[in-house]
């Protein structure tokens, strides 16, 4: 690892163990809510979440969670790629809620489709702020 990169490992194994549990195991307390079923959702999104900071602190080598488009080393290329992800990431959340919704959590495609979302929005938005409302300024450099 590079000097000042933050570790990332320490992120990756508690989100696997934390999904492992969620996706497998499904061991969880009924809660608050008395509900298991529930807090297996919420440990696994936490897994989720432990991923995602993973995944940030081993590719931008730096702590945060926002990843800003001058850290990307080709954000036009990326963007596509981005959005790409967002969209089909949706076209899955419609799988999981029609036809495979008997085997799957009543959520599970709202949740898909929220991240779906997200990910088609951040998408656009990188293709816009690189593309054609970039500022003629950064361009030039």
């Amino acid at each position: 690892m590079s000097e000042g990169a933050p570790d990332f490992t320490v992120h990756a194994v508690i989100g696997s163990l934390l999904v492992l549990d969620a996706a497998v195991l499904g061991v969880a307390p009924a809660g608050p809510w008395d509900s298991e079923s529930f807090s297996v959702g919420i440990i696994g999104l936490i897994g989720l979440g432990f991923w995602y900071v993973a995944w940030y602190r081993a590719t931008f080598k730096r702590k945060g969670l926002i990843p800003w488009l001058d850290r990307w080393q080709d954000p036009i290329g990326s963007s596509r790629k981005v959005l790409f992800a967002g969209i089909a990431t949706i076209i899955l959340a419609w799988v999981a809620g029609n036809p495979l919704q008997p085997y799957l959590p009543d959520p599970t495609g709202l949740v898909l489709m929220l991240i779906g979302l997200l990910t088609s929005l951040s998408g656009a938005y990188a293709m816009l702020a690189s593309g054609p409302l970039a500022d003629p300024e950064s361009t030039a450099e």
